[in-house]
């Protein structure tokens, strides 16, 4: 019998989500419990949504009743830096409707959340994951399981053929593939098969769940709104870069070591990213602009510095494909290390089947506003001309970003 691609849940409990959400969770609940913020939900390439909004709205609401196991709560409590006060507070969070604001504005579907930060912090991954299955289920109703490994497995079969026994051997992968997943049974097939067949090089999952559910390491440090909301938190804005590696530090004390640089550009980031950072995280991880073009900087700032880029590691994500990823680890791999998180290409690519192309970003922070100025035109987001423009001058970034 073929096996239909969807579960019947498209957001299985707490953790199917990515481990960077619970991180930052954990440094939120330590450093800025009273902190409030603003989310905004886009869809980048204008796709209408509104057939699928009351479904969305429907899947959306059964977050309510989503919660942690204890044998689940007691798998971080496996993970060293995960404190005691942060288990518990995960072990009695509920998703709060309150935060969520759906409908439709000019023509669009809006998803916002508004509230605090700490309650409102895990919306992210299971709100993408919804209304990315919601909308495939209704397009692409006839998508097999078989279809998923049969592609799969034609990706593994291409690198196999087409790496050396030692390019394999030091190939590194993970899955990033929760956000924009075809849907749930996809991402647990592409891990179950990378697990199986795949062994020594495919290093964990971002989906904590998933990870529990394989025996595998759960993968993720920050994101975006880790950077974003400090240029709200307090200290100057031309500081805010460099407070917000500090707190994380504080709160890791040497673990989470993968540092996000595109905030406001790698150039603007190496320029926060001093002797004193360099030498506290273990490398960096790439989301926007050329990449190699990024390693490049990454490691030219390394040995400018007096470090040995080798001793580094550099994280690629930014829409990688198999043969993008053996490419960049055949340019790099013998002068700084090199891993790659691959996710729509993994948990979303299908025969036939167009990804969604959709993300939800934080605009605010305490009533104020909050930008990204990302290394690719049309991935910076920020509602406020006027902040942006501002964060531009502070940070000397030109206005064509």
């Amino acid at each position: 019998m073929r096996e239909s691609v969807f579960a019947e849940r498209i957001v299985q409990n707490t953790l199917d989500t990515d481990f960077y959400k619970l991180t930052q969770m954990q440094a939120v609940l330590h450093n800025y419990p009273n902190a409030e913020v603003e989310w905004e939900f886009r869809c980048r390439n204008d796709e209408d949504l509104r057939p699928y909004l009351s479904e969305i709205r429907q899947q959306i609401e059964q977050l309510a009743d989503t919660s942690a196991t204890a044998d689940q709560i007691g798998f971080l409590e496996r993970i060293p830096f995960m404190k005691a006060d942060f288990i518990r507070f995960l072990s009695l969070f509920r998703f709060n409707m309150r935060y969520v604001q759906t409908g439709v504005e000019n023509g669009q579907v809006f998803v916002r959340l508004r509230g605090p930060w700490l309650h409102v912090i895990l919306f992210e991954i299971p709100l993408l994951a919804i209304i990315s299955e919601v909308r495939n289920r209704a397009r692409y109703p006839g998508v097999l399981l078989e279809q998923v490994s049969e592609q799969l497995y034609r990706k593994l079969d291409w690198l196999r053929k087409e790496a050396s026994d030692d390019e394999l051997s030091g190939f590194q992968l993970a899955d990033f593939g929760t956000r924009r997943r075809f849907s749930y049974r996809t991402q647990e097939e592409v891990v179950h098969i990378l697990k199986r067949d795949f062994p020594g090089r495919f290093v964990g999952t971002s989906n904590v769940h998933l990870a529990r559910e394989y025996d595998l390491k759960p993968i993720g440090t920050m994101a975006h709104e880790w950077l974003m909301a400090h240029q709200q938190l307090g200290p100057r804005l031309i500081d805010s870069q460099a407070a917000a590696l500090q707190t994380w530090v504080q709160e890791y004390r040497g673990q989470l070591g993968i540092a996000l640089t595109d905030c406001i550009t790698m150039d603007a980031f190496l320029h926060d990213f001093d002797l004193y950072f360099a030498k506290l995280f273990d490398g960096l991880r790439h989301d926007s602009g050329d990449p190699l073009a990024w390693a490049e900087k990454a490691i030219a700032h390394y040995r400018k510095l007096g470090i040995d880029p080798q001793t580094k590691t550099l994280i690629l994500s930014d829409g990688l494909t198999f043969p993008a990823a053996l490419s960049l680890y055949r340019q790099l791999h013998e002068r700084i290390n090199v891993s790659f998180g691959i996710g729509t290409n993994l948990t979303c690519d299908i025969p036939g089947v167009e990804p969604m192309n959709i993300v939800l970003k934080m605009i605010s922070c305490n009533g104020e506003p909050v930008a990204k100025i990302s290394d690719t035109p049309g991935k910076s987001q920020c509602k406020d001309e006027s902040f942006l423009a501002y964060l531009r001058h502070v940070f000397r970034v030109d206005g064509e970003r």
